[in-house]
């Protein structure tokens, strides 16, 4: 287990043996760098083991508590304050932490296994029982493998893939694996398992205000020089829109003199690349820009490499590119700060928008919603990046549904007309749909919860530490998290325009040309791509019989490309998100102890 996680530690790999319990751990060292403050962590005196995977970012004023109470931290090292805590506070230690990271605490006076998942999902962590044991790790591939945990597909986690392109907290696609949400702990002991949530983002139940400028200003400074406050050289990853700008402007004012580097992706087509906005950003804050470019082929070659690395399927085409970034920053850093979380708290996202237009759009007399219905979807697919067409016919065939359901239909990869084609039965859509309080509110909790938890962050995590470089995010700060949730609808949504307050505090650090751009976030030439270069290894990807024996009709897969290298219709994502499955399903026929014994792979995946 800890080879196949050496990726993510390459500084240094430690393990701790006792009667009942075996924890290791591979380091990458952020704070504290010498050899003797190696992970797994343990108190002498009652015998308590820690691992972390992350980051403590208020580990100064944690020490002080814990000094207070007579239990001083040798260790200089941010993760040296957990066994301290834990005996402190027990499982409760968690609502202390301020950090992105992966906990597991063994309590060898009870018996008791602990594991913890920070507040945003920020770090992985999964689980498994297998036979008298309770194994866990921060990727599913060091979980499974010939001979170490023998697995079976989860028919329900497989739709939730299909429809969303990434799996919810608790499923993973494997039955006997399961994951640790967003700020929840899990407590294993003689008297079964338990699991709580320690934090949730209350969105729903927050009383709205009016919101100070310099009050933000003061807590988003303290987000970034906490995350910064580290003993490695660090970057910034930037794109040249509003959240990656942000934090790079904040990130370069609180460290004046020091030399910093910006990284940024760059496309051969036009409408995607943002290249230029990116350069204008470094200039400004005097960073150096690096860039790096994206081929086809990357896409293709690094989709194997990566599955066969983490073990997990994800629809995301921009897992790749960010990958490829992080390899070319990690050349010279070990850290880098990113955007990720400001368009789920601060309300970015078109759908946002739509929320509001769909109600005025209900009421319109029915005989000019079926002639706009009719004009939006004559509308012919376009190769550019996020197009007008492409979010009027996605607005038109949710229209129809009502709050939380069309939210999550506007969000899908694969609709659920295009899954009946494929053979795949439906998941419950209006599911948790009664919920109280604003329907912007509800969408951004939603999406904070999962989309961002097991999407994007699951890209930037599983991407960054492919080549050991650390992300963090400050917007995802739990100060941070806790301010934005007390922001009123037309602070984060008005009319047309998102990131209302966001964009007000930005042009403190920014010009207007950056705060005012359109929102395009990173998005990857994946349909034209699809027509032409990666033609014919999707071609093979959809043909192979794999999706077959998952339950996915190849020949409806093969007649969905068709329709769109015709440009009959824009598939783009629903193809990636079968091409990402594709792949995966290899991976577990031929890497993995899939199914009943004695039966071959490819017969057990039916």
């Amino acid at each position: 287990m800890l080879r196949s996680l050496s990726h993510r530690g390459p500084d240094a790999t430690s393990q701790v043996d006792t009667d009942l319990a075996v924890f290791g751990a591979t380091r990458l060292a952020i704070r504290g760098l010498t050899d003797q403050l190696n992970q797994p962590m343990v108190d002498a005196a009652s015998g308590v083991i820690a691992v972390c995977n992350g980051d403590i970012d208020n580990h100064r004023e944690l020490r002080g508590w814990l000094a207070e109470r007579n239990r001083p931290v040798q260790q200089e090292t941010d993760v040296a304050v957990i066994p301290g805590l834990y005996l402190e506070l027990g499982e409760a230690f968690a609502k202390r932490l301020v950090g992105a990271f992966a906990i597991a605490v063994w309590d060898p006076r009870s018996c008791c296994l602990t594991l913890v998942r920070d507040r945003a999902g920020e770090r992985p962590l999964f689980y498994a029982r297998n036979r008298n044991e309770i194994i866990f790790a921060t990727e599913i591939a060091a979980l499974v493998g010939h001979g170490r945990l023998r697995v079976t597909l989860d028919q329900e986690a497989l739709r939730k893939y299909l429809q969303f392109g990434i799996l919810p907290a608790p499923d993973t696609l494997f039955a006997e694996i399961r994951k640790v949400a967003p700020g929840e702990v899990i407590q294993f002991d003689v008297g079964g398992m338990r699991r709580e949530p320690y934090w949730r983002w209350q969105i729903t139940e927050t009383v709205k205000q009016m919101s100070s400028l310099d009050a933000f200003d003061q807590t988003f400074r303290t987000a970034v020089a906490r995350q910064t406050d580290v003993e490695v050289d660090f970057g910034v990853f930037l794109s040249g829109g509003i959240d990656s700008s942000l934090v790079s402007a904040v990130v370069r004012s609180l460290h004046q003199k020091r030399p910093l580097k910006a990284y940024t992706l760059r496309f051969g087509e036009q409408s995607f690349d943002e290249g230029r906005f990116a350069a204008a950003v470094a200039k400004q804050l005097k960073m150096e820009l690096v860039t790096v470019q994206v081929k086809p082929a990357d896409l293709r070659d690094g989709l194997k490499s990566l599955i066969r690395m983490v073990g997990e399927p994800l629809a995301d085409p921009a897992w790749i590119p960010t990958t490829l970034l992080a390899q070319r920053a990690a050349q010279d850093n070990k850290m880098a700060l990113v955007g990720e979380g400001a368009d789920e708290l601060f309300g970015g996202y078109p759908t946002y928008i739509g929320a509001g237009v769909a109600e005025r759009f209900s009421h319109l007399p029915g005989w000019l919603r079926s002639a706009i219905r009719r004009v939006v979807e004559s509308l012919p697919p376009s190769e550019k990046k996020v197009t007008i067409p492409f979010l009027l016919k996605r607005f038109v065939e949710g229209a129809s549904w009502n709050g939380m359901t069309r939210h999550r239909l506007w969000v899908s990869n694969i609709t659920p007309a295009l899954l009946r084609r494929l053979g795949v039965a439906l998941i419950d859509l209006d599911n948790n749909d009664a919920g109280s309080g604003d329907l912007l509110d509800r969408a951004q909790q939603w999406d904070l919860e999962t989309l961002l938890a097991e999407g994007l962050l699951t890209k930037a995590d599983r991407a960054s530490m492919s080549s050991a470089l650390e992300l963090r995010a400050p917007f995802l700060d739990e100060a941070v998290m806790e301010f934005a949730k007390s922001l009123r609808v037309e602070d984060r949504v008005h009319g047309f325009k998102t990131k209302v307050f966001l964009k007000r505090y930005a042009r403190r650090y920014l010009p207007n040309n950056i705060v005012n751009r359109r929102k395009r976030g990173l998005s990857v030439p994946i349909g034209s791509w699809l027509r032409g270069p990666l033609n014919e290894w999707a071609t093979a990807t959809l043909e192979n019989g794999r999706l077959e024996q998952a339950g996915v009709r190849t020949s409806a897969a093969m007649e969905l490309f068709s329709e769109h290298c015709q440009r009959k219709a824009d598939h783009a994502r629903a193809l990636w998100t079968l091409l990402v499955l594709g792949e995966w399903l290899d991976w577990v026929a031929t890497d993995t102890d899939c199914g009943q014994t004695g039966q071959r792979n490819n017969d057990i995946l039916r």
